[in-house]
């Protein structure tokens, strides 16, 4: 799909199923209840940047930066080396917070504008905000300026925690986060071999080509978050379906497909990243275009006719350099003048 740089999130395992990481200046959230593990992805997450060179940014709105530290110390994350060098942290309660959208963000982001160094950013969580703001509407502009904002430093990762209600996937306290990120991942407990383990599923993210399983994760101190994934297809399996979509793109070739469509197949072939035939997809396809073994011999020629490009091309070698532009416009008929067919009708005329 997408070929731009993409920047590892240092989760272990999640990386393989998102294209090889995030996309620069984009919101990354981690939706999960109390116990999943949100804040041990985003120490994670900061941490790998910081060992790579980058910046940090860490907004908390819950636990003060030492406590945070001591906890990412436990994991095997020493962040106390890099605490107010590479790594500054903002704590405020949920209605301060407002201010620092408003006023300390926007004078950081600006700041920035004169270092080449990456910052990653962390919000955990984004919860008290929601919970600070009732109206909907004002919720949806904090979040909306907030990260706008943040996305000018770098890559952005934000935990919230969800409380769903029996029977929902989602909970409703993180539809808005969710519709606004550009990249979702949604951590649940799962009964997996009579055991509640772990799981995460990929919600969205935009612009890749992601894995749409569920996948089980551990913690294991010193590495953090392993996500038991495998990579999506292998080279050799994305192309066992090549025969099929030259012989869907010829047929639809058939058919009278304009150019535009032809290229859509050949789109969706280099980008078919899923385990099973792209033959029922394509018929829907198909189906949808209009394109079908039914169609009459004069339509196919019209829908042919059609997407040929035009045949008259004006050829500027023909033209002269020394005749004057009038002479290679034609002039007028005039009534009256007489036909001649050839040389030989001319002489007879002259006798």
């Amino acid at each position: 799909m997408s070929r731009e740089r993409r920047i590892p999130t240092g989760i272990a395992g999640l990386d393989r199923v998102i294209e090889g990481g995030v996309r620069d200046n984009t919101t990354l959230l981690v939706v999960g209840s109390s116990g999943t593990g949100k804040s041990t992805f985003a120490m994670q997450y900061l941490n790998y940047g910081l060992e790579h060179g980058e910046n940090g940014l860490y907004i908390s709105m819950e636990e003060p930066p030492e406590q945070i530290m001591r906890e990412a110390k436990m994991l095997g994350f020493n962040l106390d080396k890099y605490y107010e060098k590479e790594l500054f942290f903002f704590h405020s309660k949920g209605k301060d917070f407002v201010k620092l959208v408003d006023e300390q963000l926007p004078a950081l982001v600006e700041m920035n504008k004169n270092f080449s160094v990456k910052t990653r950013v962390v919000i955990d969580p984004l919860t008290p905000l929601t919970w600070a703001i009732q109206d909907k509407q004002e919720q949806r502009e904090v979040i909306t300026k907030l990260f706008y904002t943040l996305k000018q430093l770098g890559p952005v990762l934000i935990t919230t925690e969800e409380h769903a209600a029996p029977g929902e996937t989602i909970g409703e306290d993180v539809l808005i986060p969710i519709y606004m990120s550009d990249g979702a991942v949604h951590l649940t407990y799962r009964p997996i071999g009579g055991a509640f383990n772990r799981a995460l599923e990929i919600i969205k993210m935009r612009a890749t080509r992601h894995g749409e399983e569920v996948y089980p994760y551990i913690f294991v101190r010193g590495i953090g978050v392993v996500v038991r994934t495998t990579p999506l297809l292998s080279a050799e399996d994305m192309r066992k379906y090549d025969d099929l979509f030259n012989k869907a793109i010829r047929t639809a070739a058939d058919l009278g497909a304009n150019e535009t469509v032809l290229e859509r197949l050949a789109y969706v072939k280099e980008n078919w990243s899923y385990p099973f035939s792209p033959k029922e997809t394509l018929q829907i396809f198909f189906e949808s275009q209009g394109l079908t073994d039914a169609l009459t011999k004069d339509e196919i020629a019209r829908r042919k006719e059609e997407s040929k490009p035009s045949d008259i091309q004006l050829d500027l070698k023909e033209l002269s350099v020394k005749a004057p532009i009038e002479s290679v416009v034609a002039e007028p008929e005039e009534e009256g003048l007489i036909e001649i067919e050839n040389l030989r009708d001319l002489e007879e005329m002259i006798q």
